[in-house]
């Protein structure tokens, strides 16, 4: 993965569409992770919820398919040595989902990519205070064919 690929944080609904469903409204985020145009990056906290969910009943998902998920997640997604400290970052009306705003701000990253309600009405207040665009999967703009980010919003920072 190139050290100047814009990061991106995917919250544990878009982990579940990439990772065990192989949804195809994630096909743009999975080619970009696939071919290093992207960097996701995770923190302690979301990896643990996101192997928590996978844990849920009503997934019903037995010890392979969960082995795989994980496997697909490990591979794809850099987990960052400590949860980064940001400011300025808006609340979320679900305190559960607070963890993946702070991580996109503190990690510098151009998206972070969800279908979660709660995280969705802030899209416009996280591109204005903290520098990132909270979007979903299936509008995100596949950085190929998107050199540059500033169409988006966004202008290019280093990582």
């Amino acid at each position: 993965m190139a050290a100047s690929a814009p990061r991106v944080v995917l919250d544990t609904n878009v982990c579940l569409d990439l990772f065990v469903f192989d949804d195809p409204r994630c096909a743009g985020i999975r080619a970009a992770l696939r071919e290093g145009a992207v960097e996701a990056v995770t923190c302690a906290a979301c990896e643990e919820e996101w192997r928590a969910v996978l844990e849920y009943p009503q997934l019903a998902l037995d010890e392979a398919a969960r082995r795989r998920a994980v496997a697909a997640f490990d591979a794809s997604v850099r987990r960052l040595p400590a949860m980064l400290e940001a400011e300025g970052v808006p609340r979320c009306a679900d305190p559960d989902d607070q963890k993946f705003l702070a991580l996109a701000a503190g990690a510098g990253a151009h998206w972070l990519l969800s279908r979660d309600r709660a995280l969705l009405v802030l899209a416009r207040r996280s591109l204005r205070r903290c520098g990132f665009a909270i979007v979903a999967p299936q509008a995100w703009p596949a950085p190929f064919g998107h050199p540059d980010v500033r169409g988006y919003g966004l202008s290019a920072k280093p990582v």
